[in-house]
């Protein structure tokens, strides 16, 4: 804990230093839009942006972790997104999206690792209005919650919640998923449907664990089709719905209350040893239940804004189902688990499981200009608090930090960010508790354009 107050006020004095570098009047600082028309009134276009997003990071590693048998360094550094998009609305009706990029490169990733495909999209605008599309490739239209998609270049804190990507890298490549898709907007009503193909489990960016009596987990053998969708009421502002992804702030500049459900389903997703001796198969349906509320409302012309964010889930994927999520996790796959712990090397936690979850965030973006010629700030908090059927005590994950936009947008940030997760071992019972805590101090610098 010593070591990361520390690292803190590192960053902080970091932070100041950097700022006194920046001299030009915010309201003068203009970013390229790297768009080029089709058509003389500019709705037929083909449009470029970039996101990048760069961790300096002091993390508690969790209990005896290792890298090839030596103590692992508790700081790094990383990229953890890249990403290139193209978008090209042809037609009145027809438009394409392409996304690729890379997360989580860090000094333990293999060297000259590639990037990938985020997505891939095709869409017709049956309705001319807007009110009916259909699209198909690679996607992350689906359902649940609003942050099952986040717009990464608008997060409010330093991530997602990344527990609302309940398949991530196991069954789907990120979130995203061969689908074929509707979507549209009916007055203030917005929805999404979904049937998808998901991928094989034992494809998975981490290894799969086997087949075993004790805890459910993805099965290997089914090829299920998925079915997802999300809709939300938008009782103030309506946002743009364009792409999947959805944001986490406007920074004061749209007055917006969404309230949301969802769900996805898919039919024997999960399977399980009816008996450790017999090794009966028993399979379990996937059905994921969600319901949020977004708010973001201005407090004056000055763009002061209050943003909240609610959601419950309730997860039923097998008896006992559980997993670790650690974002751009310094450890890779594939080292032994001596740890002694559930939550294994690194920096996860259990995060996914069966059982229920309530998330709570909220932030305050002080007025434009706060810092004079030097943007403002956005202190904000959350909570993820779980009840999962594998653990004993609730599984409870706390974030704090602050944003500095440094001229009032997501195009140039700096975010200072603190994680506490749980440690859990197994008592005298043999059952998963919560024994100790450990945390994380990430710095991010984001550039957007």
């Amino acid at each position: 804990m010593k070591k990361i107050v520390l690292s803190v006020i590192a960053f902080s004095t970091w932070i100041f230093a950097f700022s006194q570098e920046v001299a030009k009047p915010v309201s003068d600082i203009k970013y390229p839009e790297f768009k080029r028309n089709l058509n003389e009134d500019g709705s037929h276009y083909i449009k470029f942006t970039t996101v990048a997003q760069f961790w300096s990071r002091y993390t508690d590693l969790n209990p005896n972790t290792k890298i090839n048998g030596q103590v692992a360094e508790p700081f790094d550094i990383g990229i953890r997104r890249l990403r290139f998009s193209v978008f090209t609305q042809l037609t009145d009706r027809v438009f394409f999206y392409a996304q690729f990029g890379q997360n989580n490169f860090n000094y333990t990733s293999s060297l000259q690792a590639g990037s990938f495909v985020h997505d891939a999209v095709g869409e017709y605008k049956v309705a001319k209005n807007g009110n009916f599309t259909l699209g198909t490739g690679l996607t992350g239209w689906s359902g649940l919650t609003r942050f099952s998609a986040p717009a990464v270049g608008s997060i409010l804190g330093v991530d997602a919640p990344l527990y609302q990507q309940a398949t991530n890298n196991v069954t789907d490549q990120f979130l995203r998923k061969l689908s074929i898709y509707a979507k549209g907007q009916i007055g203030r009503l917005d929805y999404r449907l979904a049937l998808s193909k998901p991928m094989l489990a034992q494809n998975a960016l981490q290894p799969n664990v086997a087949i075993n009596a004790t805890n459910a987990v993805f099965n290997t053998l089914s090829t299920k089709l998925q079915t997802q969708g999300y809709v939300n009421y938008q009782f103030f502002d309506k946002e743009n719905n364009t792409l999947c992804y959805t944001a986490g702030t406007y920074h004061g500049k749209k007055k917006i209350l969404n309230l949301g459900a969802g769900f996805i389903s898919q039919n024997r997703a999960n399977w399980i040893y009816g008996d450790a001796i017999k090794k009966d198969t028993v399979y379990s349906n996937m059905l994921l239940l969600g319901s949020d509320l977004f708010m973001e409302i201005p407090l004056s012309e000055k763009r002061n804004a209050v943003t909240a964010y609610v959601a419950y889930t309730n997860y039923q994927m097998g008896k006992n189902y559980i997993r670790n999520v650690g974002a751009m996790n310094p450890i890779p796959s594939g080292q032994p688990n001596n740890t002694g712990t559930l939550n294994s090397n690194g920096v996860g936690a259990p995060m996914v499981g069966t059982g229920n979850t309530l998330f709570a965030q909220f932030g305050y973006k002080f007025k434009d200009n706060l810092l004079p010629n030097n943007g403002s700030l956005q202190p904000y908090t959350s909570i993820q608090y779980s009840n999962y059927q594998a653990l004993k005590d609730a599984m409870q994950v706390y974030e704090a930090g602050i944003n500095w936009l440094i001229n009032g947008t997501h195009n140039s940030k700096i975010t200072l960010g603190y994680q506490s997760r749980p440690i859990y071992t197994k008592d005298t019972n043999g059952e998963w508790v919560n024994s100790s805590r450990k945390g994380m101090a990430v710095l991010q610098y984001q550039v957007s354009f």
